[in-house]
């Protein structure tokens, strides 16, 4: 675990009531992509080759680090831009790709509102709905995240259809066993078939009350300080930085970008994109033909 670094001289118990108070935060994402991947063996057309460089890959993808600016009340949360063999690809890959990033995000806690910029198979989207409302459920518990003292805090959450680290294989014995021929060669040239996503999702948030704000990464907040670790089952993000009134400010700016929607719009888009794309037998390039791995 990486030593978190505070870079201020003003006390934990006072630094928030300053009037230009600010703060950034740096987070590491990591998601297991093992549910994905684990029915691929029974894929003919998936040789141990390709398969060990689609899994690099994917990991590779879900492996990102994050910055979160904030001050009391707003906060913007935004990849850290690194240069990427990914980006290169072409047709569906690239597309896909793109995405799987969750795009800059604009909270305000104050005002429980969000803005949320995302790309979605070369579409551009302004995301603006109001924060999710979740119901922690407190825990004495407690552990040490770098120097600061954090508490446990877990809540259920509706599954969104374009979270795609959350997606995962369900063909079971019984059900391949039921398959006719036809189905089976369909699904062997078919990345995506056997992909389900869980209703609900369990989370487990660790938070801090030397930082009194309610925010976190991503879409998370709602607790009596910041968030420094959240982890879903198959995704866990962890801070590994912390500057406190850092000389070089931020503006802390509404996104502008993309094509006004709600999040419900969204995700009814993503869906249909998402069934489009099995229809047409997981077409990784646009098309029916596999996903290119360069």
């Amino acid at each position: 675990m990486k030593k978190i670094v505070i870079a201020s001289l003003l006390l934990i118990c006072g630094f928030a009531k300053a009037q230009n108070f600010q703060g950034m935060a740096v987070y590491e994402s990591k998601t297991n992509t093992a549910n994905m991947t684990s029915g691929w063996s029974g894929n003919r057309e998936m040789t141990p080759e390709l398969k060990a460089r689609i899994e690099e890959r994917m990991k590779t993808m879900f492996e990102k680090t994050f910055i979160l600016t904030f001050d009391k009340t707003t906060s913007w949360y935004s990849e850290e831009e690194k240069m990427d063999a990914v980006s290169s690809n072409q047709g569906f890959g690239r597309m896909m790709m793109s995405s799987f990033s969750s795009g800059n995000l604009f909270k305000n806690t104050k005002e429980k509102v969000f803005l949320q910029e995302r790309e979605f198979f070369g579409k551009e989207f302004l995301i603006k709905d109001s924060l999710t409302n979740y119901k922690w459920e407190m825990s004495a518990e407690t552990k040490q995240i770098g120097n600061y003292l954090c508490y446990k805090a877990s809540a259920k959450k509706i599954t969104s259809p374009t979270d795609f680290r959350s997606y995962r294989r369900t063909d079971s014995d019984k059900e391949k066993a039921t398959q006719s021929k036809d189905s089976i060669k369909s699904k062997s040239s078919n990345l995506t078939a056997g992909w389900d996503i869980p209703k609900e999702t369990f989370i487990t948030a660790w938070y801090t009350m030397d930082i009194p704000i309610s925010q976190g990464p991503e879409n998370y907040w709602g607790l009596p300080g910041l968030i420094l670790e959240v982890n879903d089952g198959t995704t866990t993000i962890l801070c590994s930085k912390i500057v406190i009134n850092p000389k070089d400010r931020k503006e802390i700016k509404q996104p502008k970008k993309g094509t006004p929607i709600t999040q419900k719009e969204f995700e009814k888009i993503a869906q249909e994109k998402i069934e489009e794309m099995r229809e047409m037998g997981g077409g990784m390039n646009g098309g029916g033909n596999r996903m290119r791995m360069n």
